[in-house]
């Protein structure tokens, strides 16, 4: 064998014992994430399938009931429909008034101001407290009737509103409390508005389009595909919320707040029906697949992207 031969012989072995090396360190970097998949994902979310068809309640060994839970839950539990009627309430007022604050303020924060920067990180801070049960308990003395809200109403001559007391209001007002978590979905925005071309804007100032034309004509139609992804997120988000109906209701009053997330807990952490709860789970699982599903679909016909597809 030639000596050439030799040579690239020994330098494709070198190759492919460099390739396999590589290879084997990044199989070692993902055992970690694979490891915390397999058990904090999916063995529970198998787990919670097969728990779902028994009788289930942690102190003692589950009993096969086939579809007994589900029949249950749509048959006799008045309750699981209360919580799925007040959570379509609570999307419907949720996200459309999350999504636009969270439009309007990125618009604000899109200008080109000094000091611009610290006021995007002073506006995301909300997503970031918002769901804790301190922001919840906050929220709770602030809508009090001898509340925050209700004294500075006083001022004006207002008399004081029940907000947390009257099933009236107790949905709009822990809804409330969702909107100012808009962090998330004004970062998406802002990303978004970046993206426009000042060039289409500048066009139509020529043409002479107002403000609102402007904005119905060039900006919501360049941003439909942000407005898709924060819309998909935060209708699943808004889906499972139990923080706020927990801490500063606890469903009431008259069940006007008592959220689906809610009334899984209650089944499965305060009445230790783990299997009734793991069905109630996948209910809520197939809802939001088939919305998730629904918002594809419509997608077509409302969201635009810079190649002309849709």
């Amino acid at each position: 064998m030639a000596p050439l031969e030799i040579m690239t012989l020994a330098d494709n072995r070198r190759n492919r014992g460099s390739i396999a090396r590589r290879e084997l360190a990044g199989l070692l970097y993902l055992i970690p994430w694979a490891i915390g998949f397999l058990v904090f994902q999916l063995y529970p979310l198998v787990s919670s399938m097969a728990y779902s068809f028994t009788n289930f309640s942690v102190s003692g060994r589950p009993s096969f009931l086939g579809l007994e839970n589900y029949g249950r839950i749509f048959s006799s539990d008045a309750d699981f429909w209360i919580s799925l009627r007040v959570t379509f309430l609570y999307v419907i007022i949720s996200v459309p008034l999350k999504l636009a604050f969270a439009l309007f303020v990125a618009m604000l924060l899109n200008m080109e101001v000094k000091g611009i920067g610290a006021f995007r990180t002073i506006y995301y801070l909300p997503s970031i407290l918002g769901g804790s049960v301190a922001v919840s308990i906050l929220w709770r003395f602030l809508f009090s009737v001898d509340g925050a809200i209700n004294k500075a109403l006083g001022l004006l001559s207002i008399p004081p509103v029940s907000w947390l007391g009257s099933p009236r209001y107790a949905l709009f007002t822990i809804s409330l409390l969702s909107v100012w978590q808009f962090g998330s979905s004004m970062i998406v925005f802002l990303a978004g508005l970046k993206q426009v071309p000042n060039e289409l804007y500048e066009a139509a100032s020529i043409d002479g389009s107002s403000s609102a034309g402007r904005f119905f004509k060039i900006t919501l139609p360049m941003i439909t595909p942000m407005l898709f992804f924060n819309l998909v997120m935060q209708t699943i988000n808004a889906f499972q919320e139990f923080t706020a109906a927990f801490v500063i209701t606890n469903g009431g009053p008259m069940k006007s707040t008592y959220l689906y997330g809610l009334k899984l807990y209650q089944e499965g952490f305060q009445f230790f029906k783990m299997g009734y709860a793991s069905a109630l789970s996948w209910i809520l699982f197939a809802i939001l697949i088939a919305l998730t599903a629904l918002t594809f679909k419509s997608s077509s016909y409302w969201t635009f992207y810079e190649d002309g597809g849709r």
